[in-house]
């Protein structure tokens, strides 16, 4: 008597041999062996280092584009299931784009405004400002995320969001000061986001010591 073999039941006997020994005939019970699972890379140090390092070049008088275009690792987190990371990480690699974006001249962000009158000029200046009071509101909710999970990330969250915030009052009131205290935060934020990074990655199997985050949870951000 022949019997049918349910999905479920397949399922249960992909990965073992049938008990009678004898090769089955039926295509719908042949298939192709499975590959071993292998475990995925931790994306969070790359994605760390890409962010400190724009950060850094951004903060001094120096070219940050290419950076800005091509260095990042927030898709990553995605396949590792952390929720957070992707957020984050792959939000401040869309911060990176957008902002190339207005810097590269071909692009024409600021065409709409007609940048070349004064009038323009000024109207595109606030226009940065507000876009960068977006990602300052960003960065705080972000902050809020991250007050139960270490010293180390909330020092890294809350010095980028006062960068964010003396970059956009800079911009909006036309203070160089207040753009140069955005570049300090900044560079406090780099090294910072270096430090999270170098943190995950050290430890006792490949490294004669670890830095603590003085974390508060024991599961990893």
């Amino acid at each position: 008597m022949s019997t049918v073999t349910s999905d479920a039941e397949k399922g249960t006997r992909l990965h073992h041999d049938y008990d009678n020994g004898a090769p089955s005939t039926s295509a719908a019970t042949r298939s192709a062996p499975t590959p071993p699972w292998r475990p995925l890379a931790n994306p969070g140090p790359l994605g760390l280092s890409a962010f400190a390092l724009t950060t850094f070049v951004l903060s001094l008088p120096n070219i940050v584009i290419g950076l800005a275009f091509f260095y990042g690792a927030g898709i990553g987190e995605f396949f590792v299931g952390n929720t957070f990371g992707a957020t984050a990480l792959s939000s401040y690699g869309g911060f990176w784009l957008s902002y190339a974006a207005i810097l590269v001249p071909g692009f024409n962000a600021a065409a709409p405004y007609n940048a070349s009158t004064p009038e323009g000029a000024e109207e595109f200046r606030l226009a940065v400002s507000f876009f960068l009071f977006g990602w300052f509101i960003f960065t705080f909710l972000m902050l809020v995320a991250v007050l139960r999970h270490s010293i180390a990330f909330i020092v890294l969250f809350s010095t980028l969001d006062m960068a964010f915030l003396m970059l956009a009052l800079g911009e909006h009131l036309e203070k160089t000061a207040l753009i140069k205290a955005g570049g300090v935060f900044g560079l406090l934020a780099a090294f910072t986001a270096w430090y999270c990074a170098m943190a995950q990655m050290l430890s006792n199997d490949n490294s004669f010591f670890t830095l603590p985050i003085v974390s508060f949870q024991k599961k990893a951000i």
